[in-house]
């Protein structure tokens, strides 16, 4: 089994550049971040051709507070079109492979229809990934995306190759209970996995949720991209990644 490193809440202290190397150094097989636009584009292009490592993803902005993504914004959609745009042209620019479009707070069926007008912009401006990501409601009140069940009906409704869901096992197992079961049930449709001890967002080497058998069974169904760690470090990033040696031991048996 492979690892990213979510830069956005690992080594986060450093800036990207740096945070691609340490996590290089520290053994993981691919990174991903969530906004790197006050980042140089020429040092995270070096430190990712230097470290060899794939940058598996980003995200859109997320407009001013409160809104938490624009896509699904009846109101905003100038703005959320800029967003795809600016993530489109810095994804290419240091060769990411998948840009997640962030829906934002809103409900009802304009903002359904904002946001599949949106995601529809985005696969045809790209042929990259686009990825769509439920949240739950204890973390991001209001979140448009809230369920796999709802992402995977607008995946269908829109029939795009390049749209895909991110499947973060940490949101699923607190909106939705049962995570393997719901991997199974969305696994054709999953573009990334990405993973956090339940509840509290910490290393996945504690929790409700026990990670080896969720890795040994994404090993047994054949997953073969690197699942992304995007937990929030209890201390410095370097002294939590036990759980990544021990990890690999679990399903490189």
């Amino acid at each position: 089994m492979k690892f990213s490193a979510n830069l956005g809440f690992l080594w986060q202290e450093l800036p990207l550049a740096d945070a691609i190397t340490a996590a290089k150094a520290a053994g993981f097989d691919a990174v991903e971040c969530h906004w790197p636009y006050d980042q140089p584009l020429a040092d995270v292009r070096q430190a990712l051709e230097q470290t060899g490592l794939p940058m598996l993803g980003l995200n859109t902005r997320r407009g001013r507070p409160g809104q938490n993504g624009l896509a699904a914004l009846p109101a905003s959609v100038s703005e959320a079109r800029a967003a795809i745009d600016e993530a489109i042209d810095y994804a290419e620019a240091i060769g990411a492979e998948a840009i997640h479009v962030m829906a934002g707070c809103a409900e009802g069926s304009r903002a359904h229809d904002t946001f599949l007008q949106n995601l529809n912009y985005a696969c045809s401006r790209t042929d990259k990934m686009i990825l769509i990501e439920p949240l739950n409601q204890h973390d991001a009140p209001g979140y448009f995306l809230k369920t796999t069940d709802q992402a995977g009906d607008i995946i269908e409704e829109l029939a795009r190759a390049n749209l895909r869901l991110m499947f973060d096992c940490y949101h699923v197992a607190r909106t939705e209970g049962d995570v393997v079961a719901r991997l199974e049930a969305r696994l054709s449709m999953i573009g990334h996995i990405q993973f956090a001890s339940v509840p509290d967002r910490g290393p996945p080497d504690h929790g409700a949720l026990h990670y080896p058998s969720v890795f040994d069974r994404l090993a047994a169904l054949g997953w073969e991209r690197p699942l992304g760690a995007e937990y929030r470090p209890d201390g410095p990033t370097e002294a939590t990644l036990a759980w990544l040696s021990a990890s690999r031991g679990s399903v490189d048996r």
